[in-house]
């Protein structure tokens, strides 16, 4: 059997390792897997700068055995945390006396000692005894790498936590003993929630009890925030100077809490989004372009172009096969008895200018054959035989207005026909879309996207510094945008008021976003209750006015693991993932999920559909603003066409 190994040789006169080297070695001998370490070193104060060095970057794996020459110097009130996570380690200690018998021989011995787990020193470490080495043997061959966290033995382990929802909920007394004996607590407040559930049950198989606590000022620090001296507030700030054991409060697998404290494995998976404000905008002016979307309109446009040019194109073929007969002579006695009224016409229409006589019989000829032609339009023969006419007359089979009269020419006709078939299908299907809409409540609007939340108006911000830094350091553009001008806030009955005056995107899981939500709507149920038992109309009215309801994004922002936390290098853990996986996989977290939202959403206020189909005035503003936009349009169309005749047309002729 082979086995690999990595010797570090260390002087001992020296009174610092080399760092580099030493923490390249155990990178290394940490990534390969090393079961045992074996510190031979006589400085005990050597070995005491190597283990915290080692605890503090995560060089050393608590589930591995360690094998250290004993020193005094190590077991000092400054090292008790080491031995509160290297807690599978022997210490050998060598003792040499004289013989009685035989005075030339000496007697060597070796004690094995253990650090004592769960240890509650206070002043003093005194570490337990093994076994004895000599004669080349053990007095009682135990087990000396025992798992000590089978049983803790009734230890009391301090909780640090705040409430957040559904991790940890603030409950009353009213606990049956059980939970009482498990959860300790020097204050009244006691706590329930999915986080504490799993930790009741956890406590039951480990048997250890918990003394649950909250940091200062909880209610605004949470997760707590980092200082000047690289030293945080809240729940982070009692993790990282070691007062508590276990922290609860819906830790999320980032690495902001990975640096300060070690994770469980993920027991759920929550919905990170955005509160937004609903109805930032009245929409209902978009009345008639809500039937089709965007792209449907596109290609009706499309089709209306490409339309009213086939026809325009239609007819200037027509045009020109009419007007080559008419050079070559070819005309039959209907044209001439249609010539003979266009004359008669036409000097009816002329009398109005007497010059016409004076004008030479070249320009006459080109004169008459455009009025032929425009004249032959009037009559509704080629109404497609201009651009602007055929663009218009195409727009009007849309809206099913029948023409003043068919086309010349079996191309044109076919042309119409079948687009009058287009033209019907896509009335009808606008028709029915619309009565839909007119039958319905008003649509809200609504934020569901990051790129709808990042092109609106709104600031946006949530909990303490760990959600900044999570938008901040992300490799996604568009969260880093949020991240750029993301607020930290400290009071969320504040972030909520901002929410409701349209201001304003709380992020959070969607879990205390709904608890928010339902908070909102009880609080406005008991204010408007209020006013109207003092029937004070006018508060009512502005109560209602300033109302709006809360939507919570449909896109999550991410998808976060939540664990429960314990110290860093902490020997629980492996234990405490095996048992928590057996949780989940029973299905007990999903059951005290359910348990915790139960009380929120029989609490939840939901809308009320409208009884009938009411035509109001506000549905009605689309057709109104269509209505101002013709008169607008008309408006300048007239000032248009007089410029046009009385300054640009007069210098042109003058009859």
């Amino acid at each position: 059997m082979y086995l690999s190994f990595i010797m570090i040789n260390i002087d001992d006169n020296i009174d610092e390792p080399d760092v580099n080297g030493t923490e390249n070695s155990l990178i290394m001998a940490r990534e390969h897997g090393c079961k045992m370490y074996i510190i031979f070193l006589e400085n005990g104060q050597l070995v005491k700068k190597l283990l915290k060095f080692g605890d503090k970057y995560r060089l050393f794996d608590t589930n591995s055995k360690y094998i250290i020459l004993y020193d005094h110097v190590l077991f000092q009130k400054d090292t008790f945390y080491i031995w509160k996570r290297l807690i599978n380690v022997i210490f050998i200690k060598k003792y040499e006396s004289k013989n009685k018998v035989y005075l030339k021989n000496k007697s060597v011995w070796f004690e094995i000692t253990t650090v004592p787990y769960p240890m509650n020193a206070e002043g003093i470490l005194v570490p337990r005894r093994l076994d004895i080495w000599t004669n080349n043997k053990f007095r009682k061959d135990p087990d000396f790498f025992k798992d000590k966290t089978l049983n803790l033995k009734n230890e009391t382990l301090k909780v640090v936590t705040f409430a957040h929802i559904p991790g940890t909920v603030k409950t009353n007394n009213s606990l049956d003993q059980r939970i009482r004996a498990l959860f300790q607590s020097k204050t009244n407040q006691f706590y329930s929630g999915t986080e504490v559930e799993i930790l009741k049950t956890v406590s039951q198989y480990m048997n250890f009890h918990c003394n649950v606590y909250e940091a200062e000022n909880a209610d605004i620090e949470l997760w707590g925030n980092q200082m000047f001296d690289n030293n945080y507030t809240g729940l982070l700030g009692e993790m990282l100077n070691r007062k508590a054991d276990i922290a609860l409060g819906d830790l999320y697998y980032v690495p902001f809490v990975l640096y300060i404290m070690d994770l469980t494995i993920p027991y759920n998976t929550e919905c990170l989004t955005f509160l937004t404000p609903e109805s930032l905008t009245d929409i209902s002016w978009k009345t008639l372009i809500l039937p089709f979307s965007p792209l449907m309109w596109a290609l009706v446009v499309l089709c209306l172009l490409i339309s009213s040019s086939i026809f325009h194109y239609l007819a200037k073929f027509h045009l020109y096969i009419h007007r080559a007969e008419s050079d070559k002579g070819k005309r039959t006695e209907k044209h001439e008895q249609e010539s003979k009224i266009f004359k008669k016409q036409l000097f009816n229409n002329l009398s109005l200018c007497s010059q016409i006589k004076k004008v030479d019989p070249n320009t006459k000829y080109a004169l008459l054959r455009e009025q032929y032609i425009e004249i032959k339009d009037k009559d509704g023969l080629y109404q497609f035989s201009e651009l602007t006419n055929s663009l218009l007359y195409t727009y009007s089979m849309l809206l099913l207005v029948s023409l003043p009269k068919l086309p010349i020419g079996w191309s044109l006709r076919v042309l119409t026909g079948w687009y009058w078939l287009y033209c019907l299908l896509v009335v009808v299907t606008y028709r029915a879309s619309m009565t839909a809409i007119l039958s319905r409540p008003m649509p809200r609007v609504a934020i569901d996207t990051l790129e709808e939340l990042i092109d609106s108006k709104l600031t946006y911000g949530g909990w303490g510094e760990i959600n900044r830094h999570f938008f901040e350091s992300s490799p996604d553009e568009m969260i880093r945008r949020i991240g750029d001008n993301f607020e930290t806030v400290d009071n969320d009955e504040l972030a909520m008021d901002k929410v409701i005056r349209g201001k304003f995107a709380f992020y959070e899981n969607t879990y205390f976003l709904k608890e928010a939500v339902v908070k909102r709507q009880l609080k406005f149920q008991k204010n408007s209750s209020k006013y109207t038992d003092h029937n004070n109309t006018s508060d009512i009215r502005s109560l209602i006015q300033t109302d709006r309801n809360l939507h919570i994004m449909k896109d999550c922002i991410i998808n976060m693991p939540v664990s429960l936390g314990l110290q860093k290098n902490s020997p629980l853990r492996f234990r405490m993932d095996k048992l928590i996986r057996r949780v989940v996989e029973g299905g007990l977290v999903q059951k005290w999920l359910d348990d915790v939202m139960q009380k929120i959403l029989r609490d939840k206020v939901e809308p009320k559909p409208d009884a009938k189909a009411l035509m109001s005035f506000r549905k009605f503003y689309g057709a109104v603003v269509v209505l101002v936009i013709g008169y607008v349009v008309g408006i300048f169309v007239l000032i248009g066409e007089i410029f046009h005749h009385r300054y640009l047309k007069t210098s042109e002729t003058k009859c």
